[in-house]
């Protein structure tokens, strides 16, 4: 296990999939993992996650893909784009969830904002 505690559940997230599971049930959490499970909800990415005592267990919905970026690129509003091509499939397919200093936001929202920041994962 690695310090990167959205890279690993992350990863957790594909290897269910691969193995044909619909739940995953971690260990460890942090309030950015759940800042980027709620922004996959509110995407139809994840279906539900909860928390019991110390376990975080996440319900998948429509996934192909979910990874973490790694190493943390920082971002203006106009280099986005770039990144977008380089991560996602194809334009308009799937999230990038950039953290910026008005919180965890989408790409999409990002570029409408006019704000850069960290880019942490994405899904589609």
């Amino acid at each position: 296990m690695s310090q990167d505690i959205i890279a690993d559940t992350l990863n957790e997230i594909m290897n269910a999939k691969k193995s044909r599971k619909e739940t995953v049930v971690v260990d460890r959490h942090s309030k950015l993992l759940l800042k980027v499970l709620e922004i996959g909800k509110k995407e139809g990415y994840i279906e539900s996650y909860k928390i019991n005592k110390t376990k975080l267990e996440i319900k998948m919905a429509n996934i192909n893909e979910c990874k973490a970026i790694k190493p943390r690129f920082y971002v203006t509003k106009d280099e986005i784009m770039k990144y977008v091509k380089r991560f996602l499939p194809a334009r308009g397919v799937g999230i990038m969830i950039i953290s910026t200093n008005k919180g965890v936001i989408t790409h999409d929202k990002a570029i409408n904002d006019s704000l850069g920041g960290a880019l942490i994962a994405y899904f589609y």
